[in-house]
């Protein structure tokens, strides 16, 4: 792994997902999950290294934060929408801890999203506060998880975070994805999580397929060849068919919405 201390400009950026603002402390993740559609970050780097394989470290990121709320309408953030904050490095540089703390000392509405049991260091800074904290779960078998994404933390172990928010009373939620198909997609693997995330106190359920985007259908592809050589034939037409991408993802629906159901949560589902 190759890490670069780096220093930026501005921390809270807009976007486009359900906050105001979004704040990314790394550039580059350690966990080198093989279908992260974040991937395009990599142009605007000057890294040889493949995806997965070199992290920026944004150091200033809290001094920068500091800053920025003094001068910028208060709304509600994102930790974090592209690059995971509590990736293994944070244990070192506590970059996004430190800026969740400066955010919830001055009363801005704070979400977490991670695949980090790191963030659970942060959930005493959440707790009586406008927030809330999101785990994203792909594959509840382990041997599965670990080839696709390897240095994520265990997803036995993301759940337990969210027990402990829950018990904090800080509000939970779940992003299930992206599922790969034949992989993750599964009707063992969608059962197991959802019957692990609905024992939970959920206020709603994210799901999503896999983003071909950027590189990620070669990605799949080197990780199937690698992993998976008797599903190399179905995964050709990953990213490059549209009418058999829009066919699967018109399945994919069903099956998730068929599920949501027989778990009493097809309300929450998003």
């Amino acid at each position: 792994m190759t890490v670069r201390e780096i220093s930026c400009r501005s921390i809270l950026s807009d976007t486009g997902l359900p906050a105001d603002y979004a704040i990314n402390c790394y550039v580059g993740c350690e966990h080198a999950c093989c279908y992260c559609y974040a991937r395009y970050m990599k142009r605007f780097t000057a890294h040889p290294e493949p995806w997965g394989t070199f992290v920026d470290v944004r150091t200033n990121a809290p001094q920068v934060l500091e800053r920025e709320i003094r001068r910028k309408p208060k709304g509600s953030v994102i930790l974090s929408s592209v690059c995971d904050g509590w990736q293994p490095l944070e244990a070192r540089y506590r970059v996004s801890t430190r800026c969740v703390e400066i955010l919830a000392r001055n009363g801005w509405p704070v979400s977490v999203l991670t695949k980090g049991a790191l963030a659970r260091r942060v959930l005493h800074l959440l707790e009586g506060r406008p927030a809330d904290i999101g785990v994203t779960l792909t594959a509840f078998d382990e041997r599965l998880r670990r080839v696709i994404e390897p240095s994520a933390s265990p997803t036995l172990e993301r759940l337990d975070v969210l027990k402990e928010a829950a018990g904090r009373g800080i509000r939970v939620w779940v992003f299930l994805g992206p599922f790969l198909p034949m992989l993750t997609d599964t009707e063992e693997n969608l059962e197991a999580l959802f019957r692990a995330a609905t024992r939970l106190p959920l206020t709603h359920i994210y799901t999503d397929r896999v983003n071909f985007r950027s590189g990620v259908a070669s990605s799949l592809r080197a990780m199937v060849a690698k992993h998976f050589p008797e599903l190399v034939d179905e995964y050709r037409w990953l990213g490059s068919a549209r009418d058999e991408d829009r066919a699967y993802a018109d399945q994919l629906r069903t099956r998730i919405d068929r599920m949501a159901r027989r778990h009493g949560v097809s309300e929450k589902l998003r």
